[in-house]
């Protein structure tokens, strides 16, 4: 009677340290904070410490590595977004995530040829209804723009807006390329198109100006 008491005791107590642990765990992934939300709505900073911190504890995570960099990326630094991109493709070979992050950092770091790299890569890898198809149309255009080799930025910055076609701003960035081409046809129909999304566009205006006048 005596020993059975006691094992009484013992299963009451185990169960009580069971609970505790469940809780503690729910407790846990409540308060735990999310990157990803935190990436969302614009706190930048602060995802970049959450993902930091999950791939010290989880080193192989390449959705950590991912939103940590496009973190970085949104927080303009380029160099640590270039660095933690390589560091998660060691991880996480190919994923088209931070094959595009790549390309980005390296963009902005005027690293064109190696830009250019990345994002035919990561373009070469994805489906064409991959999210950042566009965007990786678009920053191929800017660098075919940078190297002044226009008629290249057309057929690029012209996919990267069959893509997304609302985006004034690459609307404007097409007509530029176009311009510069001396397409001023075309050039014009891109620039009224911005300016059809965007009545303020500025750059569009003034570039509608500038080709308009090589038509009369």
């Amino acid at each position: 009677m005596y020993n059975g008491k006691i094992n009484m005791k013992i299963i009451k107590y185990l169960g009580f340290i069971l609970v505790l642990g469940c809780m503690g765990r729910v407790v846990s992934a409540q308060t735990k904070p999310d990157a990803l939300k935190m990436y969302q709505n614009g706190d930048y900073t602060g995802a970049i410490q959450v993902c930091e911190a999950e791939i010290a504890e989880t080193p192989n995570s390449v959705d950590s590595y991912a939103v940590l960099c496009w973190s970085l990326l949104r927080n303009k630094q380029y160099a640590e977004a270039e660095q933690r991109a390589a560091d998660g493709l060691a991880v996480g070979t190919n994923d088209v995530r931070l094959l595009e992050s790549l390309g980005e950092a390296k963009y902005y770091l005027g690293k064109n040829k190696e830009a250019m790299s990345q994002f035919e890569k990561y373009l070469s890898t994805i489906s064409d209804d991959g999210s950042r198809v566009g965007v990786a149309y678009y920053y191929i255009g800017e660098i075919y723009i940078r190297q002044g080799r226009y008629q290249h930025a057309d057929i690029a910055l012209s996919a990267a807006v069959k893509k997304e076609p609302l985006l004034d701003r690459w609307w404007t960035r097409l007509g530029y390329a176009r311009e510069m081409a001396k397409n001023y046809k075309e050039a014009v129909a891109a620039y009224d198109q911005a300016l059809k999304l965007n009545s303020s566009q500025t750059d569009a205006s003034l570039g509608k100006t500038r080709a308009s006048a090589h038509l009369q």
